[in-house]
């Protein structure tokens, strides 16, 4: 990129969401779901601006993105029933080209998609989890791991809930029924392995399934804790319905309530993010700390009580993509490491 014809005193970002073509004409900072983000780059003297992203109208978005320094990205992986992949493609071009991205799409793949929970299980939030790339290697491998409890499957890429099962053997029954239900629903359902094999098919294109543990005291509650490259910037806590069966731990499920990374119910996970694990998902994955997302977070579940009475966590996905709402101090963390960044800081 020809960055000799912008003052080099000011940097310029767009931020990509989706959207159709009324939304991209009338986009402003000011009616942006991100315009706590957008004040806080203004803050620190960088010009934002929205980037409306739609298949239909993609090359202008490009020209666009070119005119930059940077992109900060907030697309799902699945939205609307569309993918990100004419996005990506277009995003690995645009990077090529010199304009940084946030998150780019190298990164997502190896720190966005489940397959990360089977990669760093040997770190201290992992857990007897298992990657399975063909429908075969899951007919073959599951009925074993469900003989120890209950598991979770989950389809590689997705949000939302999309593709996460809760799947249980029946008591009293063969291996050839078992007893799943789906994230995105309330009521289980028995069925043959097979039968729920088939539902499964279609997530082997994307990568393959991931198969953990249940967590039993997940209805105690899920924390999220919010990443600005590898500082915390704040926390999420709430109950949950989603794969939990007593209808007393449902309902109670409420929304997240969002904290700053000073919650002291959650300093002892700050410091592991900070200072153990994110280092060693860095050097895992070969992730330089400048190719970090400007805004992540990761969902941690409730494990064994430890032997000095603290709890262990049990990482449950890592979020990269599309991350929103966030804690109110995150946009300002945001905006600190953008600058940083832009700066050439490491």
């Amino acid at each position: 990129m020809d960055n000799e014809r912008r003052s080099p005193s000011i940097h310029s970002v767009a931020i990509l969401s989706r959207g159709d073509a009324a939304a991209r004409r009338n986009a402003t900072p000011q009616n942006s779901r991100f315009v706590q983000v957008f004040e806080a780059l203004a803050a620190l003297g960088i010009k934002a601006s929205p980037a409306i992203y739609d298949e239909s109208f993609a090359e202008e978005i490009r020209e666009q993105l070119l005119a930059v320094d940077g992109v900060l990205v907030w697309v799902n992986p699945i939205q609307d029933g569309r993918s990100r992949a004419g996005l990506d493609a277009m995003l690995r071009d645009v990077a090529a080209r010199g304009v940084w991205v946030s998150t780019h799409p190298d990164v997502i793949l190896k720190m966005g998609t489940k397959e990360v929970l089977y990669r760093t299980r040997s770190m201290g939030w992992g857990s007897d989890t298992a990657l399975y790339q063909t429908a075969e290697a899951m007919r073959a491998e599951l009925p074993a791991r469900l003989a120890s409890g209950p598991r979770v499957i989950k389809r590689n890429r997705g949000n939302g809930g999309q593709g996460v099962w809760k799947v249980e053997r029946l008591p009293n029954s063969a291996m050839t029924m078992i007893r799943v239900l789906d994230a995105t629903k309330d009521a289980s359902e028995d069925l043959t392995l097979d039968a729920f094999l088939h539902r499964c098919v279609e997530y082997f294109e994307d990568g393959g399934v991931v198969d953990q543990p249940y967590q039993p005291r997940l209805s105690e509650g899920v924390v999220r804790c919010y990443m600005a490259g590898d500082r915390c910037a704040g926390f999420g806590h709430h109950k949950v319905k989603v794969l939990v069966d007593s209808p007393a731990a449902r309902s109670e499920a409420g929304p997240r309530l969002y904290t700053s990374n000073a919650d002291p119910r959650f300093q002892r996970l700050r410091r592991l993010m900070e200072e153990e694990w994110t280092p060693q998902l860095m050097s895992l994955l070969d992730i330089p700390r400048h190719d970090l997302p400007m805004i992540w977070d990761a969902d941690f579940m409730l494990g064994p009580v430890l032997a000095d009475g603290a709890d262990s966590y049990v990482l449950g996905e890592i979020n990269v993509s599309s991350v929103h709402p966030y804690p109110a101090e995150a946009p300002a963390e945001i905006a600190t490491r953008v600058f940083d960044r832009l700066q050439g800081k490491p």
